[in-house]
C-alpha cells in the first residue's frame, strides 16, 4: 500500500511539472509577438533648411554655325580641297567647279565690252565732225541730232557690256567655293568629277562653327510655371537674367568642365508635345563637343525655408505622396503631401508637414497606420 501511495505521488509531481512547462509554452509566444509588434525605425525630424535643387533636361547640341554649302555655280567638280573632319579657316577653298565655261563666259564679256568702248569713240568722233559742219551751215543739225542718239546708245551698250563682264567674273569666282566661317567640315557626299548645280538636295557638305554650343532642352507647360515662379523678374528675359549658370552632363555620365548660361526661350509651346524650348550657350574651345552630341542640362535653384525630405521617406497611395507621421505616443499617422519641387532624391514639402514632425525615414513598406512604432533617432 505504501508502495502505492508513493507511486501516485510521483505521478501527481510529474503531472504538474509538465502542466507548467505547457504553461510556460503557452504564454511565451503571446509575449514575443507582442514584443515583435514595437518595431524600430529610423526617423527624421522636420526642420526648414535652405537647399540647392537641381532639375534636369535632356538636350541636343549644335554648333554656333551649321551652315550648307551649297554651289552657286553649275558644272563638274574639279577639285576638293578639304577632308571630311577637318577644321578649316574662314576664306580657306573647299572646291572647285570646272571654270573653263565661266572663263569663256568672261572672254566673251570683255571682247563685248571692248566692242563697245570703240563704237563709242567712233561715234563720238561723228558727233564732233558733224558739229563742225553744222557750225559753217554745210549740213542741217537733224543729222548731227542722230549722230547725238547713236552715241548715247553707244553708251548705254557699255554700261551693259561692264555689267556683263562683272556678272561674268562673279559666276567664275563662284566656281571657286570658300569657308564662309571658321569650323568643322562635315560629311562629302559628293566626288571629284561629279556634277554639281542648283537642283542638288544635299549640300556639298555642312560646316559647323562649334566655338560657343547651343544646348536646346524642353520643359513641361507645369515645369515653365514653376520655372516663372521660381525667379524674380517681370518679364521672361528677366527671369532668364536671374538663372545660375547651368552645367552640363555628357553621355558617359562625366561634366562637361565648362559652365553654361540660359539665353534664350522660344516663343510658344510645340503643339505637338506640349512643351516649351531653351536654349544654354556653352564654351567650347578644345572642340570637344559637336553639332548633333546629346547631353542633361542641370539647372540649379536656391531655396530659402522651405522643408525638404527625401523620397525614400515616402509612398504612394491612390496617386497622392503620403508620410507616416509617428506621434508623441509613437504610433503612426499617414499624411497627405502636397509637392512644391522634386529632384533626383528629394521632395520640397508645401503642405503636410510643419517643422518639429517626426516622420519615418525608411522602409516604410514594413508598416502600417496605427502600429507602434520604436524612434531610434527621434
Amino acid at each position: 500500500m505504501l508502495n502505492h501511495i508513493k507511486l501516485f505521488q510521483k505521478i501527481k509531481i510529474r503531472l504538474l511539472i509538465i502542466s507548467f512547462i505547457i504553461l510556460l509554452q503557452a504564454c511565451s509566444p503571446k509575449q514575443e509577438k507582442e514584443k515583435t509588434n514595437v518595431q524600430a525605425v529610423s526617423v527624421i525630424t522636420i526642420e526648414k533648411t535652405s537647399p540647392q535643387t537641381e532639375q534636369k533636361y535632356s538636350g541636343m547640341l549644335e554648333g554656333i554655325n551649321n551652315i550648307e554649302i551649297r554651289p552657286q555655280a553649275e558644272g563638274y567638280l574639279e577639285k576638293i580641297f578639304v577632308d571630311e573632319g577637318a577644321y578649316i579657316q574662314k576664306g580657306q577653298p573647299l572646291f572647285l567647279i570646272n571654270d573653263k565655261p565661266y572663263t569663256e563666259q568672261l572672254n566673251q564679256a570683255s571682247a563685248s565690252l571692248q566692242t563697245a568702248q570703240a563704237n563709242l569713240e567712233k561715234a563720238q568722233i561723228e558727233v564732233e565732225r558733224l558739229e563742225k559742219l553744222v557750225n559753217g551751215k554745210v549740213i542741217s543739225e537733224v543729222q548731227l541730232k542722230n549722230a547725238r542718239a547713236e552715241l548715247n546708245a553707244v553708251k548705254a551698250s557699255i554700261l551693259q557690256s561692264e555689267a556683263a563682264k562683272k556678272r561674268a567674273i562673279i559666276n567664275k569666282d563662284f566656281t571657286l567655293i570658300k569657308a564662309p566661317v571658321s569650323g568643322y567640315i562635315g560629311k562629302l557626299p559628293y566626288r571629284v568629277g561629279s556634277l554639281v548645280g542648283h537642283n542638288e538636295t544635299q549640300p556639298l557638305t555642312v560646316l559647323s562653327d562649334i566655338s560657343t554650343i547651343y544646348a536646346y532642352f524642353s520643359m513641361s507647360e507645369e515645369a515653365f510655371l514653376q520655372f516663372k515662379q521660381k525667379y524674380p523678374g517681370n518679364t521672361i528675359d528677366e527671369k532668364i537674367k536671374r538663372i545660375p549658370p547651368v552645367t552640363l552632363l555628357l553621355p558617359d555620365n562625366s561634366i562637361y568642365n565648362e559652365k553654361g548660361k540660359v539665353d534664350l526661350v522660344q516663343g510658344q509651346f510645340d503643339k505637338s508635345t506640349a512643351a516649351i524650348t531653351f536654349r544654354a550657350s556653352f564654351p567650347n574651345p578644345g572642340g570637344l563637343l559637336r553639332s548633333g552630341n546629346t547631353g542633361r542640362i542641370t539647372l540649379s535653384q536656391n531655396n530659402t525655408d522651405v522643408i525638404q525630405i527625401p523620397q525614400v521617406a515616402t509612398f504612394e497611395l491612390q496617386n497622392k505622396v503620403m508620410a507616416y507621421l509617428i506621434g508623441k505616443d509613437n504610433k503612426l499617422r499617414s499624411v497627405s503631401l502636397k509637392i512644391a519641387e522634386k529632384d533626383a532624391l528629394n521632395y520640397i514639402i508645401s503642405d503636410g508637414l510643419k517643422a518639429g514632425d517626426r516622420i519615418v525615414a525608411k522602409g516604410l513598406e514594413r508598416l502600417q497606420e496605427g502600429i507602434t512604432v520604436k524612434p531610434l533617432n527621434p
